[in-house]
């Protein structure tokens, strides 16, 4: 009996020690594209619901880069002067970034890339965005019945678009009868670049089963685009899961599906494996990817979203 109440309290003094040794998460910093786009909201209300569960008193500090390099180089240096334990960045470029982020390690910070890869940053967390154009383009096949003519509506040439053109081709190779008109059209990631380029694609082909377009705005600006031009018949795919999206595939649009990215969920992973980094659990791969879910007219209702809380 005194031996056993001796272990016990021997594991109880190492449980002790264990808690009384890890580092607390006392400040995260959070330099993003745009805090205009409800993406990023989504992404910094992640991050800072998470990092509230690991600590109630920690500060958080998200800002909005702009998509100016100089304007992310003065946010993380601000966030190194103030102390920050870590650094979640949406890197505006993702190479050029690079001196940013080891002013930062070298500072103790630890940094993690979200929704795009930076060189050098600890750990990534993001999209699988080939699997998003995958199902995708598999949904647009299967719904124009395997056969007609398709638009592979490009975007700009980042990652993730890449990635996403890459499994929409993958998938459409596999039907014989699906005729791919044109891939190389950038709508620079915009509803008003989908309206332009879906305009000019409406105009040079008389007969489009399908478009699939690589994100959310440029969907919409292309339904809009056909029904200004009072063209029927097309299905639309895309990729994101926007707020937007939902609407108009509860509305009356050709827009059948998106694949969605969940930059909530995103957020909170990130500063979970970014906690577990300071507290010298480096995970196994440092890119994770989130697998993307579709969403069509079919299952909306059921979809969370990406403002709910998990």
């Amino acid at each position: 009996m005194v031996m056993k109440t001796l272990l016990l309290a021997g594991v109880a003094l190492m449980v002790s020690a264990g808690a009384a040794g890890a580092k607390e998460l006392k400040a995260i910093g959070i330099t993003l594209g745009s805090l205009g786009n409800p993406f990023f909201v989504a992404l910094a209300n992640g991050a800072q619901a998470k990092a509230q569960q690991i600590n109630p008193g920690v500060k958080v500090t998200s800002t909005s880069a702009d998509y100016d390099l100089n304007k992310q180089f003065n946010q993380i240096d601000n966030f190194i002067a103030a102390g920050v334990d870590m650094i979640l960045l949406n890197a505006v470029d993702p190479k050029a970034i690079t001196p940013a982020v080891k002013r930062a390690q070298a500072a103790g910070i630890v940094v993690m890339a979200v929704d795009v890869a930076a060189e050098g940053v600890d750990a990534t967390v993001q999209t699988d965005n080939v699997q998003a154009g995958e199902i995708a383009c598999q949904y647009l096949a299967d719904r124009i019945g395997g056969k007609g003519n398709v638009i592979i509506q490009n975007g700009p040439p980042v990652s993730a678009v890449l990635d996403r053109v890459k499994g929409c081709k993958a998938v459409l190779a596999k039907f014989p009868q699906v005729k791919v008109l044109s891939d190389d059209q950038d709508a620079k990631g915009s509803r008003e670049g989908g309206l332009n380029v879906m305009q000019g694609h409406l105009t040079r082909f008389p007969e489009i089963a399908g478009l699939f377009a690589i994100n959310d705005p440029q969907a919409i600006g292309s339904d809009l685009a056909a029904r200004q031009l009072n063209r029927q018949g097309i299905v639309i795919t895309s990729v994101d899961g926007a707020p937007d999206i939902e609407a108009a595939l509860k509305g009356n649009t050709q827009i059948q599906a998106s694949a969605s990215q969940d930059p909530y969920a995103m957020a909170q992973l990130a500063v979970e494996i970014g906690y577990g980094i300071m507290n010298g659990k480096k995970p196994e791969n440092p890119m994770t990817l989130m697998p993307s879910r579709l969403v069509t007219r079919e299952n909306v209702a059921q979809y969370q979203g990406w403002s709910k809380p998990r």
